[in-house]
């Protein structure tokens, strides 16, 4: 995984950024005004490469913040001032600056004002976010990056924002995993939370499923078809691959299924679906791959399926179908006290856990498509998130569901353009934005632990 190199600097030192200037979970209820006029260029000659940087960084900081649902991002035909003449900074510190009665009139709560320098391949950014009501900053930085990294340094400026109007970073430096037939195959790939900086993980020229995290997001667990030793049957092997060195090494090669895996939250073990030749159920398996407990055991022929963790480790989510159509349980971590979540839909699957351990969400068929649901973990106040149709006016499918690290958004997977592409939701389901734009197919995408 890159990490970017960035200088900071607080340049505001005498403000105090712990004051909570907007409550998490207010979002819905009122929107605040933010008024992000585009970066100042202070370059004297501004080739089209600086704009381009510069805008990158400004259109990526403001969708980010515009996903946020915190924000009503408001127009720039609204402003009174041209933000182009004026200093980033208030006519009280610089005698060219902006006034604060100009945001106000126009009824902008909070104010972004930032400035953009070019010189070589070094980019250089200021930033300060202002209370227009308070007339006063909130916090200001430094940022410097080489030019490659300009969506990096928008995601960053756009989590500084966040942290210092709610308290909480966000999750705009976060990746995903998924798998994908890009190649013609299906191999393993990370990126960035919107789809940027896409990387190849694997390259077997197989089929790779399920590819999960670790939960300090330095390794991956990912399963792929292989021949088993002396044998030409091929097995669905359960690998672990360290994601900066490359190295892997095979958990699972039992007779036939070994797929579907999910760390434990502590990393020490892994909880996976084995067939061993006959129905699917769930183990504990230490890191070696040596079976620590079977957590599940029919009854016969009953399938056992997807287990997902909750970050206490306490409790595992998973589809069955011992009680008829597939349907979400849940059960204590040690396999004791199943209880059934779900009675509505055709085939309910891929469950997974907030990471507050309040909601689980899935997939449930629906006549002939899926839609993503949320639940509280005791199955009530069930809410479906997602409803698409398709160019032709057929419903489309929404699948795989995996939570932000923050909890306030999930991830799927929909064939609503033709092909299974990425997508984020909040979980109200009011915000929604396209992460993918190719023609290919993804699938089962995971959101990584870490918020950077």
């Amino acid at each position: 995984m890159k990490k970017l190199v960035l200088l900071f600097s607080l340049l505001v030192s005498s403000i105090s950024i712990a004051q909570t200037y907007i409550k998490v979970g207010d979002a819905q209820a009122k929107k605040s005004n933010l008024a992000f006029p585009v970066m100042n260029q202070l370059n004297a000659t501004k080739t089209g490469n600086h704009i381009k940087l510069a805008a990158q960084i400004h259109s990526t900081a403001m969708k980010d913040l515009e996903l946020s649902t915190y924000f009503n991002i408001m127009n720039a035909s609204a402003f009174l001032e041209d933000t182009t003449t004026t200093s980033i900074k208030s006519k009280t510190i610089d005698a060219s600056g902006f006034k604060f009665d100009s945001w106000k009139t126009i009824g902008a709560e909070f104010l972004i004002r930032s400035s953009f320098a070019l010189v070589g391949d070094d980019v250089s950014v200021e930033m300060y976010l202002y209370h227009i009501g308070e007339g006063r900053a909130i916090v200001g930085k430094k940022y410097s990056a080489k030019s490659n990294r300009t969506v990096s340094l928008g995601h960053i400026l756009a989590n500084d924002v966040l942290e210092a109007l709610t308290g909480r970073r966000g999750v705009f430096l976060s990746k995903i995993i998924a798998t994908t037939d890009r190649t013609g195959y299906k191999e393993v790939v990370t990126m960035d939370w919107d789809g940027n900086d896409m990387t190849a993980v694997t390259k077997d020229r197989s089929v790779a499923i399920a590819p999960n995290w670790s939960p300090d997001g330095k390794k991956i667990l990912y399963s792929i078809y292989t021949r088993r030793v002396g044998s030409a049957q091929m097995n669905l092997t359960l690998f672990q691959q360290e994601l900066s060195t490359g190295k892997r090494s095979i958990i699972s090669n039992r007779n036939g299924l070994n797929q579907g895996a999910s760390y434990s939250p502590d990393g020490k073990n892994i909880y996976l679906t084995i067939s061993q030749g006959g129905s699917p159920d769930i183990y504990k398996l230490d890191l070696k791959g040596d079976i620590v407990k079977r957590l599940t055991q029919g009854p016969s022929g009953a399938m056992n399926v997807e287990a997902s963790v909750s970050d206490d480790g306490s409790k595992i989510a998973f589809s069955s179908d011992r009680g008829g159509n597939p349907s979400i349980y849940t059960m204590s971590s040690d396999g004791g006290g199943a209880k059934r979540l779900t009675f509505q839909g055709k085939y309910n699957s891929t469950p997974t856990w907030s990471p507050d351990g309040k909601k689980i969400a899935f997939a449930s068929q629906v006549e002939n498509y899926f839609d993503i649901f949320i639940m509280d973990s005791d199955g009530s106040n069930l809410r479906r998130i997602t409803t698409a149709t398709k160019s032709n006016g057929k419903r489309a499918s929404n699948e795989d569901p995996s939570f932000s690290p923050d909890g306030r958004f999930v991830v799927f997977t929909s064939n609503r353009t033709g092909n299974f592409q990425i997508f984020v939701s909040s979980v109200d389901g009011n915000e929604e934005r396209r992460v993918t734009q190719d023609s290919h197919n993804y699938f089962k995408p995971k959101w990584s632990n870490n918020l950077e």
